[in-house]
């Protein structure tokens, strides 16, 4: 798929990093050999889209995605993040075990969090420079500050375009006041619809990619996920609402009536999630974490189910019944 207006090409489902960079929310992720061997094998089962940040365990994720793909820099698009740092301050944000981090998008800090990317990653540019939170009090910087130094950077040649992490429709009004902007990155599954209200109509109207994380719900969509789980204290599935005792049945109920549609497509429950996000549009694109090759590989297989109209309705006419 065409990847907004930067001219490049990109995989319909691109490869998540932040379990990839190990850390106190993924301590079972942490294997180098493993990662650096999962971001190798994208190429090989047709993704070439590669998601990374900084702030995915201050900067290993990055680490990890600049010795994968050393040697063969020309055949990924790689997308990383500025805009959370624990190297200056900002707004206060996450603490990840003892370490807080902060927001900041001021140009001078972007300047220093892009040199450390950039060393990082081994590159000497970045095809798409993402703002991962909006500014945020006491340290506001306007979009139109932050804006402008992006398309200074994207002028140079530093960056190939311009993306937005967790941003509302208002937000991305306000971006392309000030310039281009090429993809946006929001929560989006079969369960968590909110998108589809204004923001992902209002991608479409200008031709910017929507990119859905957590396709699978923090992996509740997978199938895996009993009805007795109980996520692990500190993890990233810790209070959400899906792994409410109540919804989570629920879920499962959903997904053992899905088994007649796994097997018409003969595939996985995780396939025929992603497989209904994509179908969502010409302009989604589906980011997928995978710790492994061979996750990795089942996955991609979703992009190659043609989900029919009528299936995929019935699908979030069972997803309604749980909201």
């Amino acid at each position: 798929m065409k990847l907004g207006k930067t001219g490049l090409n990109v995989s319909k489902i691109g490869l998540g990093t932040w379990a990839i960079g190990g850390g106190p929310a993924f301590k079972d992720t942490d294997d180098k050999a493993v990662s650096i061997a999962t971001i190798q094998a994208a190429l090989k089962n047709g993704i070439n889209f590669i998601d990374t940040a900084p702030g995915y365990n201050f900067g290993n994720s990055e680490k990890i995605v600049g010795e994968a793909i050393k040697g063969n820099r020309e055949e990924y698009t790689i997308i990383t993040k500025c805009g959370i740092t624990w190297e200056r301050k900002g707004a206060l944000f996450n603490k990840v075990g003892d370490r807080q981090l902060y927001k900041n998008l001021s140009p001078e800090s972007i300047a220093l969090e892009l040199k450390d990317s950039l060393k990082r990653l081994q590159t000497d540019y970045i095809d798409i420079y993402m703002t991962h939170w909006p500014s945020v009090e006491p340290y506001k910087t306007s979009v139109k500050e932050t804006m402008t130094y992006l398309m200074g950077l994207k002028k140079k040649g530093i960056i190939k375009g311009i993306g937005a992490a967790n941003v509302n429709a208002d937000d991305v009004r306000e971006y392309l006041r000030y310039g281009e902007l090429d993809i946006v990155q929001a929560k989006y599954s079969i369960l968590d619809r909110e998108v589809e209200g204004d923001l992902l109509p209002l991608c479409k109207k200008n031709d910017i990619v929507l990119q859905a994380y957590s396709p699978l719900a923090m992996g509740i969509l997978s199938g895996t996920i009993g009805r007795d789980y109980v996520p692990a204290k500190g993890s990233a599935q810790n209070g959400k609402k899906w792994f409410e005792p109540k919804k989570l049945a629920a879920i499962n109920d959903m997904l053992d009536a899905w088994a007649s549609l796994t097997d018409k497509y003969n595939c996985s429950l995780a396939n025929l999630a992603i497989a209904w996000v994509l179908a969502q549009g010409n302009n989604v694109n589906v980011l997928s974490g995978s710790t492994t090759p061979e996750q990795l590989d089942e996955n991609s297989k979703a992009m190659h189910i043609n989900l029919a109209p009528a299936d995929a309705a019935d699908m979030l006419e069972m997803a309604k019944k749980i909201d």
